[in-house]
């Protein structure tokens, strides 16, 4: 742990601005990102008395090793650059909320074509509209009762185009489900209007469309017309089914977000009511654990950044109002800048009575709910995980916790495409944006221990290099912490963002002695002497360590060893699918290939004009060049190349072949 009286800047170094502070650990990595009316005095508070900081304060600015700042305008300014930093780094001590399910969204793209309605989630994406989010089972009944009334397209781009080669549409296009726009059956244009009836329909405007069909259906029975009476009555009954399933619980104008929470000292569990139109429209909840040491007030300050800055479509997702237990700090440049994104007026406020509080008292309850669940949940896998690490410790013998595991395991077929994986687990749980792959070619594919070998060392060798770099940027900048000069400018380069930089407590290896003993040379051979290795043999699955004769046996109910099968696991099934995809590449071989600067377009127009392999061969350089994109001196490299291997002294010439079936391709 770092001394803060290392890295406490000077006196009279800070600015007395408004602006952001980031606090950085011995790896260059951004641990904390804050906000201040005045920097100095706030980072003054952080190099007080230790004995007066709180548990997560105290434990945050122990864990950094520098802290810079960047100074604004205002603190409108120094709250969307705050969000910004937050949103690229994560820093581990602010607040971060996560959902504490993944709610589905149903989403019209209008930005294609032929609009498509599905049931999503996860990221947003550009040009398609979201309403929502509900649950599975009634999104889902939502979707298929409102295809019956608004047929727009919902088959996937692969159906699409199947349909519109053949010129048959779906099956939903025969139960009328879909008004098959893949066959001509209604314009493009005629679609995306259906498609915006049915935005228009979710969006609240209910009403209009069911008395439209009410009059209709009151036409049809003057006419007499009785069976396009009954049909237009059942899509009345369908879009009143979905209409009444939300609850009115307010007055039809309005549009606010109610937001309730419930927290201890360790976590806080975040829930919100969608009101528009007056009706429930969905409901949402995020868990937030509070390494943070923030009021209540901060809170909701950063879960309304989070929530609301990271919407692709504002202006839909935010409403006038949001209504919250206690205003947020801040809260009048808070509302300025979701009024910015919104492009309208935002307002925040405090029910204190009527309708809206007692709504806001049964999102208080969903609140409550949706702790005691998440921690019923976590409870067992958190017990787990700490046991395993401390498992694996023990037996180990090593002197610091597991905070991170790297997994190494090669891969590949009788020698063929070989590569490596690099998977990563931190505190017991996957990191998969960490996961690395490796391609190994030359001496180091020779077996699986020069191969481990040369992985170990382009892994460390990369983390000692980028450790240089941020060395050699700490020691530009001087004696002080790296900051930013009084007029916004910054003071000294930034360290650069590392891929490697992070190392690992323990590295695992798939395999025994051999690739315990190339992993633990490999170290050994960069100087790195504060990384452990062990092996996990697939057989008997020991744990090996190097320089012993004998493997450490964990029990086979130990939850350390099902910890390590688990990322041997994890890493060979990640190095196997990397290899299938690259011997998949190689499985067709052509002599074409072999043509420098013939790519795959180019190849597949040569094989076009001439029919096929063999008569590319007899073509000399004249007949090449009359190929659409191949030039004189494309056409000879073409010519010396298939005829290199004696095509043209009259042996017979080498086909293109599939190298898994040996079917002759040409």
């Amino acid at each position: 742990m770092a001394d803060p009286a290392t890295y406490r800047p000077g006196p009279g170094e800070i600015p007395t601005d408004p602006g952001v502070y980031r606090f950085r650990d011995e790896h260059g990595r951004i641990i904390y990102v804050g906000k201040a009316k005045n920097l100095r005095s706030r980072l003054s508070s952080y190099f007080a008395n230790p004995a007066t900081l709180l548990p997560k304060t105290h434990a945050m600015v122990h864990h950094a090793a520098s802290v810079q700042w960047t100074i604004v305008g205002s603190e409108l300014e120094a709250l969307q650059l705050e969000y910004t930093w937050i949103k690229e780094f994560a820093p581990r001590y602010n607040l971060a909320f996560r959902d504490d399910k993944t709610y589905p969204y149903l989403a019209v793209s209008m930005g294609e074509k032929f609009p498509r309605v599905q049931v999503m989630r996860g990221e947003r994406r550009k040009g398609t509209k979201y309403f929502g989010p509900y649950t599975a089972g009634a999104i889902r009944e939502t979707m298929d009762t409102l295809l019956r009334v608004f047929p727009v397209r919902s088959c996937s781009p692969g159906v699409l185009r199947r349909a519109e080669r053949s010129g048959r549409p779906c099956l939903l296009g025969y139960i009328d489900k879909c008004a098959a726009p893949c066959v001509g059956r209604i314009s493009v244009e005629d679609h995306k209007a259906l498609a915006q009836d049915f935005c228009d329909f979710m969006g609240g405007e209910a009403k209009r469309f069911i008395g439209t069909l009410e009059k209709r259906m009151a036409d049809a029975v003057a006419e007499l017309d009785y069976e396009q009476a009954a049909r237009v009555r059942d899509d009345i009954i369908a879009l009143r089914k979905v209409f009444e399933r939300n609850a009115v619980v307010l007055t039809e104008d309005t549009n606010a977000d109610i937001f309730a929470v419930e927290q201890d000292d360790l976590e806080a569990a975040v829930q919100v009511f969608y009101v528009r139109g007056g009706r429930i429209r969905g409901q949402r909840g995020w868990v937030v654990e509070k390494v943070e040491d923030a009021t209540d007030a901060e809170l909701w300050e950063h879960l309304m950044q989070q929530v609301y800055g990271a919407e692709e479509s504002q202006q839909d997702a935010i409403p006038r109002q949001i209504l919250v237990p206690e205003l947020p700090a801040n809260h009048e440049y808070l509302a300025q800048w979701l009024g910015g994104l919104r492009q309208g007026t935002v307002t925040i406020k405090v029910p204190q009575r009527g309708e809206k509080a007692a709504l806001m008292d049964t999102v208080q309850a969903n609140a409550r709910q949706a702790m005691i669940l998440h921690k019923s949940r976590r409870a067992g896998d958190l017990t787990t995980r700490s046991l395993a690490l401390q498992e694996l410790q023990e037996a180990l013998e090593l002197p610091l916790p597991l905070l991170r595991i790297e997994c190494y395991d090669i891969s590949h077929v009788q020698g063929t495409n070989v590569v490596a994986s690099m998977v990563v687990v931190e505190d017991g749980l996957a990191k998969k944006s960490e996961y690395r792959k490796f391609s190994i070619t030359g001496d180091a594919a020779i077996d699986d221990t020069a191969s481990m070998y040369d992985v170990i060392t382009r892994r460390f060798r990369n983390y000692l290099s980028e450790k240089e770099e941020r060395a050699a940027v700490v020691q530009a900048s001087g004696s002080i912490p790296v900051g930013d000069t009084p007029d916004g400018g910054a003071g000294a380069a930034e360290a650069p963002k590392s891929k490697f930089a992070y190392p690992p407590n323990l590295v695992v290896v798939d395999g025994g002695v051999p690739q315990v003993n190339a992993a633990s040379k490999a170290l050994a051979d960069l100087g790195i002497d504060d990384v452990a290795v062990v092996g996990l043999a697939k057989r008997l699955e020991e744990v090996w360590v190097p320089g012993s004769d004998f493997p450490v046996i964990l029990p086979r109910s130990s939850e350390g060893l099902y910890l390590l099968q688990r990322i041997r696991d994890e890493a060979h099934r990640f190095a196997i699918t990397f290899h299938r995809a690259k011997r998949g590449k190689a499985m067709t071989a052509s002599v074409l290939d072999q043509v420098p600067g013939l790519g795959a377009a180019k190849q597949k127009a040569l094989l076009a004009h001439f029919g096929s392999l063999k008569k590319v061969r007899t073509a000399t350089v004249e007949e090449l060049v009359q190929v659409k994109g191949v030039g004189p001196v494309l056409a000879q490299a073409i010519f010396d190349v298939v005829n290199a291997d004696g095509g043209s002294a009259g042996t017979t010439p080498k086909p293109a072949v599939n190298m898994t079936t040996g079917e002759i391709l040409d």
